[in-house]
């Protein structure tokens, strides 16, 4: 199994899927790839616009589905070499995409063609756009599955729960002038946003001891701040955005209004631009009988439980939608993002055992009891 997934996520890897810029269609070789090493399945590759693709694909009457994106980020200029050619070293492989999550596809690819078992599987390619098109037109069609597993890099254990998300554009309105003079505080768009900036960090340490879940704390980041002329005129405008995981014990709307607020004067614009759910979703009851349910997967399947964790995945739109839905693939998301990105072969060979079981074993059929 570990010699075909290799093979694979060597040429999943060789395609372009940077997202940004968002430029996928679905013309791109990567959908044609995948197409033609899954024999026997029904294939469907839908463009939602934007660099959204989606292929579904279906093999005999399966009661899971598997989803994985395809998109990866942009690569940094830290790579050591060419981060669209995969390299093997003695423990593990190096390529753009490999841990997050493209490995995952690959031995989804190599699982299906070690058997003939009953699956599906939808890949996608705009889980890094903060755009979820893909998900969103999947989960209109209103298909029935008992479980949705979502590979995000989770080093081969069920994730049950995590974060949500939030991210949000804010604008901030100055007026023009010479630097040299002494200036009203709400002159410089900048240093407005500067002073949000303090506020915010204040107000996400104030917040460092709640906890949910093994979960601790709020996760905030400021990830880009633009704006300004020049050194010595007064920023007439700026532009921040930042973003934050909350609890699923936390009221993001809450969250938002106090952040909004920080601002002095009130921003020109606060937009939320991006909203996640937790894992699982609904309310706590509802929230522990899907939490409960997605165990039962796990355990029937012998994947091993994992820690709830921070980052957010799209196993929670599937929650939302009413699915029971865990998070499940190979890899450390340490790696993730990050110049010369890896996974160990034995997190490949892991988790290219159990998918093959779970997909050729004949355990999916004891399900429903």
């Amino acid at each position: 199994m570990l010699d075909a997934t290799l093979q694979h996520l060597q040429a999943l890897v060789s395609f372009d899927t940077r997202n940004p810029p968002r430029a996928i269609a679905a013309e791109s070789g990567i959908f044609d790839y995948i197409r033609a090493n899954l024999p026997g399945f029904e294939v469907e590759v839908i463009d939602h616009g934007a660099g959204a693709v989606s292929l579904y694909a279906v093999r005999g009457a399966p009661k899971l589905l598997f989803n994985v994106h395809l998109d990866t980020v942009p690569d940094s200029p830290q790579w050591s070499a060419d981060p669209l050619a995969m390299r093997r070293m003695d423990d593990r492989v190096v390529g753009l995409g490999v841990c997050d999550i493209k490995g995952a596809a690959a031995a989804l690819i190599a699982a299906a063609n070690a058997g003939d078992g009953d699956a599906a599987f939808l890949f996608s390619s705009d889980e890094e756009a903060n755009d979820p098109r893909c998900i969103a037109a999947f989960l209109a069609r209103g298909l029935a599955f008992d479980g949705v597993l979502v590979a995000e890099p989770t080093r081969c254990e069920a994730v049950l729960a995590h974060r949500g998300i939030a991210s949000v554009l804010m604008r901030f309105a100055g007026t023009a002038g010479h630097a040299s003079g002494r200036q009203d505080p709400a002159a410089s768009a900048l240093h407005q946003a500067v002073r949000w900036g303090g506020r915010a960090l204040d107000h996400v340490e104030s917040l460092a001891h709640a906890r949910f879940g093994g979960l601790t704390g709020l996760r905030f980041n400021i990830g880009r701040v633009e704006g300004g002329i020049k050194g010595n005129v007064i920023a007439p405008a700026a532009e921040l955005r930042f973003g934050f995981r909350p609890l699923p014990s936390m009221d993001i709307d809450a969250l938002l209004a106090t952040f909004a607020g920080f601002a002095e004067p009130a921003a020109a614009e606060f937009t939320e631009t991006f909203r996640g759910p937790s894992l699982p979703g609904g309310d706590v009851a509802t929230a522990e009988e899907r939490r409960l349910a997605a165990r039962d997967i796990a355990d029937a399947f012998e994947l091993p439980i994992g820690n709830a964790v921070d980052f957010w995945t799209e196993a929670a739109l599937f929650s939302a939608a009413g699915y029971t839905a865990l998070v499940y693939g190979p890899g450390d998301i340490a790696q993730a993002h990050t110049a010369d990105e890896f996974v160990t072969l034995d997190q490949l060979r892991r988790y290219a055992g159990s998918v093959h079981r779970i997909i050729n074993g004949g355990s999916a059929a004891d399900l429903r009891g």
